[in-house]
């Protein structure tokens, strides 16, 4: 009987899609990037996901991420996503943790309940504490590295930390994994340089914050504001969305099937 993956199955077979029912996938931040990236594991049928995020949509997110919208101003990012996946697929399992995931509050997640961890933080303390978790736990992980200030979409690749370029983010992940003797990074990173945003006090958040988080965290803590558009962050997380597909079904050794008659 045909559903809302009928498609998907045409391509990877009915084993495959039957692992993807079964898998579990965390995904550490739901902005740009990591938004994204959800959409594909909802729609690509994905049966539990779990959602790590204290942010509440802005409306400076809105020329960026999938779930902020006029209409979602002021919500919190997991509950929107929440109601997304269900209206994609009723039957997937979602668990929300709203919070900003840190080393001090790191013990709050067990990470080996999850057959994939997705990395979309963008704190450096944050993503490095997670990386080297799943590394000691033996669990899965891709990191995104810089979105912001670019431009080319087409830019993006992915590969080992070790082999990454161009990219700051990743240039300081690299260096401090390499100190911890860390190996074996899978990252999705971009080869463009980074643009320098404009300066424009006008709309700038150091003197125009509109943000609903803006009595807890505030973008303006950081020198310069990152600047950013609709393409660049969302091919991340399609990119990042895919490989996660990719490799919870061949890792299961779920190979292509014909489909049944």
């Amino acid at each position: 009987m045909q559903n809302q993956f009928s498609r998907t199955r045409l391509l990877l077979g009915r084993k495959a899609m039957e692992t993807l029912a079964q898998s579990r996938v965390a995904v550490f931040g739901v902005g740009g990037v990591g938004g994204y990236t959800v959409e594909v594991l909802a729609r690509s049928g994905v049966g539990a996901l779990d959602l790590i995020d204290d942010d509440r949509v802005c409306m400076t997110n809105i020329n960026r991420q999938i779930y902020a919208l006029l209409s979602t101003i002021g919500k919190y990012k997991v509950d929107v996503a929440e109601a997304r996946i269900h209206d994609i697929n009723r039957k997937c399992t979602v668990t929300k943790y709203q919070q900003f995931y840190l080393p001090e509050n790191a013990d709050t997640i067990d990470l080996t309940q999850f057959n994939y961890v997705v990395d979309c933080i963008d704190t450096v303390s944050a993503k490095l504490e997670l990386i080297r978790r799943c590394h000691r736990l033996g669990v899965p992980i891709i990191s995104s590295m810089g979105a912001a200030n670019k431009l080319d979409a087409t830019a993006f690749r992915v590969a080992d930390i070790e082999k990454t370029q161009m990219d700051p983010l990743a240039k300081v992940i690299r260096k401090k994994l390499r100190k911890e003797g860390i190996r074996g990074l899978k990252v999705v990173y971009s080869e463009e340089e980074p643009l320098e945003p404009f300066d424009d006090a006008e709309i700038s958040c150091r003197f125009h914050c509109i943000c609903p988080n803006k009595d807890m965290r505030k973008c303006t803590d950081r020198r310069n504001i990152p600047a950013s558009n609709a393409f660049v962050p969302a091919a991340a997380g399609l990119i990042i969305g895919g490989e996660v597909v990719k490799d919870l079904v061949n890792r299961a050794g779920t190979m292509r099937i014909p489909p049944e008659e």
